[in-house]
């Protein structure tokens, strides 16, 4: 088995840092990016259960935690390499005032929580349209034209 001097230093780094806690915890790697008319942020949480994770959005602050548990061993079990980080994860995002936060969706599948956020109706582009008041260009009167939305 060959070994790594990167992935050393990340291991012996996690393990001086020690898990992380609800007062103190780690963070967590995600993507995020516009699709359509949503921003998708998607959250890296391999073996995490859906129970173990809290969503929380207060004003514009989104506030994913979760938290990965020790898997319950045997006493006859002796842990050989033991790399996955356990404890809790965190990750805050300020959310722009053009994106929905009422109607955000969240699905959790294969470890991958992926928040669905659309934006907000007044936010999108739309087209202003020009009337022309009729009544006050006869008789040869210089013609007004009014923005209306």
């Amino acid at each position: 088995m060959r070994t790594d001097p990167f992935r050393e230093l990340d291991r012996m780094a996690q393990q001086l840092m020690g898990p992380g806690t609800w007062s103190r915890p780690s963070a967590m790697a995600m993507d995020a990016y516009r699709e359509g008319n949503e921003y998708v942020v998607a959250f890296d949480l391999p073996g995490v259960s859906a129970e173990a994770i809290d969503i929380d959005v207060e004003r514009n602050m989104l506030t994913v935690k979760a938290e990965r548990r020790p898997v319950a061993k045997a006493d006859t079990v002796q842990m050989e390499l033991s790399e996955r980080p356990l404890g809790v994860f965190s990750r805050q995002l300020v959310l722009a005032d053009t994106l929905d936060t009422e109607r955000i969706k969240a699905d959790y599948d294969a470890g991958v929580l992926t928040l669905r956020i659309p934006i907000a109706e007044r936010a999108k582009p739309r087209k202003i349209t020009i009337g022309v008041d009729s009544a006050r260009n006869v008789g040869g009167e210089s013609s007004h034209k009014e923005i209306s939305g």
